[in-house]
């Protein structure tokens, strides 16, 4: 090896190998932007070539990388669940309906979540939007698990336009304090999330979760974008999926209007509202070290009075076609991300954590064993990550007793439709290979008996997981309950509950597990506890790592 005879070239030469060196190591964290629509189609982004203007998220797409085969849960609690925990809403009690107005229940306070691992890292974090979450304890609240600062509502379907409730009981808060802002809802979230990043503190990155109620129902749009989406088509494509399909049949026999172009008005909003915040990272400079993550929640609601397009995918919102789980999702971190390039591994929201916890170098503190697992080096690298193991999704919405299963990997792809009347349960199976089928015509489950007899397996020791208190699709409250006037004042404080989670009625442990084992099939009693089936189906621990 030739030296170096110069020893101010030497000294030189180490210098710039010293300082190359440094920003590996002290490198700055990046900020982290995680951006939810509520409902948004397939179809109905300009990007995958719909009809409505979405100049911001095609921006994102153009400047980041699509994940292509991004997947949700069919409907909102799971999968913000499922996004805050890095685990399967099954085992968290939250798969089969959303948390309503009435229930008491919420995501077991021993679960971790997200912004607790990067608010432990030195992050700032804020929540702006709808949670969705838990609402009935102070336990279940944003500010109790991980969010410094929230700004918007606990529930679902409160309005675009004061005030903003739901069930009659106002539902607009500030960390726990009712609020008055007036406005249009989703500009009002756009305008905090700015606000928040002006005035955030400069010598920590921050992490903001920023739900949309949009494009959900009731929609509701300023007048302009109405009267700019008055004629767009509303002859859409059939959805190929009977509670979709049959429900818009019935809106033309009724001589209904089309939702669609309401729809697309409040698309556009939520649109310009994303790019209020982009166009504050550039102003505070901060675009090229912030991750933005943009996903909806489910697949779009194509049915009658939801307005969403999902083709050419399969069916919709609660359904578990890919029309209802295959969601527009897009990342996006300059000079890491490569741009304008399409990621086709299979991600689901239980990647989201452990994914964005690898990206910005945060430790996970969860304790529990994720369900999901990193998918950054796929992102950033190129790496091939196929999906051997099971993927697995539920609904029970909109009709108590119809569930909609599915259990996929990069090989095959289950959907069952169970109905359970009084007397009887019909199953109906529909097998597909996604990667030659991506929108489902061709239904293998004759030809493949093998394949849906094994996958119906896996599936019911899947479902075995759920507690048996889990979110079911109980649309209407307990007969004579009341709402409150106010949802900010009606979380239990922390102060006038008790230490721990309630044991329930078996007298002690041991007649836990006995009855848990009885259950069988049906569901746990023992929270987060697979079922030991070498030990006849004996539950004996919780799930940890």
């Amino acid at each position: 090896m030739p030296t170096l005879k110069n020893p101010l070239l030497l000294l030189t030469t180490l210098s710039l190998l010293f300082t190359a060196a440094i920003p590996m190591a002290d490198a700055p964290r990046p900020n982290v932007i995680v951006i939810v629509a509520d409902d948004l189609g397939w179809n109905d982004v300009g990007f995958h070539g719909g009809d409505i203007d979405t100049p911001s998220l095609d921006r994102l797409a153009a400047e980041g990388m699509e994940l292509n085969r991004f997947y949700t849960t069919p409907i909102c609690s799971p999968t913000r669940a499922a996004l805050m925990t890095g685990r399967d809403p099954m085992r968290l009690g939250v798969a089969y309906g959303v948390i309503l107005p009435w229930d008491t229940n919420g995501i077991h306070p021993d679960e971790h979540f997200l912004p607790e691992s990067f608010l432990a890292a030195g992050y700032q974090t804020a929540m702006v939007g709808k949670w969705h979450l838990g609402h009935a304890q102070m336990t279940y609240h944003p500010n109790n698990r991980g969010f410094e600062h929230f700004y918007g509502h606990l529930h679902t379907e409160v309005g675009f336009y004061p005030p903003f409730a739901n069930q009659g009981g106002k539902d607009f808060q500030r960390n726990g304090v009712s609020i008055d802002d007036q406005g249009y809802e989703t500009f009002l979230l756009a305008d905090e999330v700015s606000r928040f990043i002006r005035e955030r503190d400069r010598e920590r990155p921050f992490f903001i979760y920023m739900p949309f109620i949009a494009p959900h129902t009731p929609l509701d749009a300023p007048q302009e974008l109405q009267d700019k989406y008055r004629d767009i088509n509303t002859d859409l494509a059939p959805a190929r999926a009977r509670q979709t399909d049959n429900t818009r049949r019935l809106s033309r026999l009724m001589l209904q209007d089309s939702a669609r172009p309401m729809y697309a008005a409040v698309v556009d909003a939520m649109d310009q509202a994303i790019g209020q915040v982009l166009a504050t990272l550039d102003s505070e400079a901060l675009a090229d070290n912030t991750i933005v993550l943009f996903f909806s929640d489910n697949g779009g609601a194509a049915y009658s009075v939801g307005g969403a397009d999902n083709a050419p995918l399969r069916g919709g919102k609660g359904e578990t076609f890919e029309g209802g789980i295959r969601v527009v999702s897009i990342m996006r971190w300059p000079g890491h991300i490569p741009a304008g390039e399409k990621m086709t591994d299979i991600m689901t929201v239980m990647d989201v954590f452990p994914t964005l916890a690898e990206a910005a170098g945060v430790e996970p503190r969860n304790r529990r064993r994720f369900d999901g697992h990193s998918l950054w080096p796929a992102i950033a690298d190129g790496v091939a990550m196929p999906r051997q193991e099971l993927v697995y999704f539920a609904s029970e919405t909109p009709i108590y007793g119809h569930f909609n299963l599915t259990a996929f990997n990069d090989e095959w792809k289950l959907v069952q439709e169970i109905e359970q009347d009084q007397l009887e349960t019909t199953v109906t199976n529909y097998l597909f290979r996604i990667e030659d089928d991506p929108n489902e015509y061709n239904n293998l489950a004759q030809s493949h008996p093998d394949v849906v007899q094994a996958l119906s397996g896996m599936i019911r020791d899947w479902r075995a997981l759920y507690p048996i208190n889990g979110t079911r699709s109980q649309i209407m409250p307990p007969p004579g309950w009341r709402a409150p006037r106010d949802w900010a004042s009606y979380p239990i404080p922390l102060s006038e509950l008790q230490p721990g989670p309630a044991p329930g009625m078996p007298p002690d442990k041991t007649i836990e597990r006995i009855l848990d084992f009885q259950h069988g099939d049906r569901g746990r009693l023992s929270y987060d506890c697979t079922p030991k089936w070498w030990l006849g189906g004996i539950c004996l621990e919780a799930d940890s790592d």
